[in-house]
């Protein structure tokens, strides 16, 4: 079953066409009602399928190429060399057609080749230009409407990642967890708890801060991680290792408010917390092939538990899809037998746009 938006394209194309022959019958009705003859009707029906036909190339070579993607001012000279190349073709194909056929005009036996041809070229350009314009406009109106919704829609979802993100950080659980492990701290070592309820507030206003934008500096998300994981290093303890390998230049590439945090939580909850010896949280973060590698690593197995249906890996993948569409790139898989690897990949070119 063909899709919808083709239907529709071949339902433009038919009666556009249809049109154009139509408008050509009303005028020689008018001006010159003495040639309409057969060979007039077959003439028309030859237009009818050249154009079809030359315009569905040019169709299909525009979608191939990606222009409807690019900027006014570098699509303009393309579609104008377009235009002039589809135009010729569409001539050519309409006086071979007609030779073939032997249903040339008495105007046309008169002339000599190349005067058709420019004749033919013309006329037919006059078609093609609107098709072309009508073509792109539609697209481009269409292009802009599927931007407003997937605004929207990422709106919606950081929105959403904000209040799942508040509900967890200042649940009573939380809360409750994390002011034992200072009060136990404030005899035996009251500086480090004065550091610990500096880190608790400091996550806690990250948290219930409103993001504005779209994305962050890589620090930023960093700082928030490194408060994150000082608390829960307070529980664990010495079960709980934590390791940077972060790339200085990595630091200010942006991504998505709260996502690596998202991500690290994951670990922990998942992974160390389900292992009775603890272990490892590796963060890394470099450049390789013109993307920005963003990698969480813990000591665990999936063991099917962590699936595209958890909030923290379909909220990652919903919100790279709507930044990034499919530039980016989100993978978790298990990794010599006892290591979990959340990967993350942003094009930097992609980023550095926005």
């Amino acid at each position: 079953m063909l899709p919808r938006g083709y239907k529709y394209y071949w339902f433009c194309q038919v009666s556009g066409w249809t049109f154009v022959v139509l408008s050509m019958l009303f005028f020689a009705y008018s001006l010159t009602p003495s040639k309409i003859d057969a060979g007039f009707f077959m003439r028309l029906g030859l237009i009818f399928s050249a154009g079809i036909f030359t315009t569905h190339i040019l169709r299909a070579f525009i979608r191939s190429r990606g222009w409807l993607l690019l900027p006014v001012e570098k699509l303009i000279p393309r579609m104008m060399v377009a235009i002039i190349v589809t135009s010729i073709a569409c001539s050519l194909l309409y006086m071979g057609l007609v030779n073939l056929l032997g249903v040339q005009s008495d105007v046309q036996r008169r002339i000599d080749f190349s005067t058709k041809l420019l004749a033919s070229t013309m006329d037919i350009g006059l078609f093609i230009i609107p098709w072309t314009l009508i073509y792109y406009i539609y697209h481009y109106v269409a292009k802009s409407r599927k931007q407003e919704v997937d605004t929207l829609k990422l709106e919606a979802l950081v929105k959403a990642l904000e209040l799942k993100t508040i509900k967890a950080h200042i649940n009573p659980h939380f809360i409750f967890n994390a002011l034992n492990s200072i009060r136990a701290l404030i005899d035996e070592n009251p500086q480090r708890a004065r550091n610990a309820v500096t880190e608790l507030s400091n996550l806690l206003r990250s948290s219930m801060q409103s993001e504005k934008s779209e994305t962050v500096p890589l620090e930023r998300e960093l700082n928030i991680v490194r408060d994150y994981l000082a608390l829960e290093h307070i529980r664990f303890e010495d079960r709980l290792q934590v390791e940077f390998d972060v790339d200085e230049d990595t630091l200010d590439q942006p991504v998505p408010p709260m996502m690596l945090q998202t991500l690290v939580e994951n670990a922990i909850k998942h992974g160390i917390g389900k292992q009775m010896r603890g272990g490892l949280v590796r963060i890394s973060s470099d450049f390789k092939d013109d993307y920005h590698e963003l990698m969480v690593q813990n000591t665990g197995r999936l063991n099917g538990e962590m699936n595209g249906e958890g909030f923290g890996i379909s909220s990652t993948r919903n919100r790279l899809q709507l930044l990034f569409g499919n530039k980016a790139d989100f993978s978790i898989r298990e990794t010599n037998g006892n290591l979990v690897e959340a990967m993350v990949k942003i094009p930097v070119t992609a980023v550095t746009a926005l």
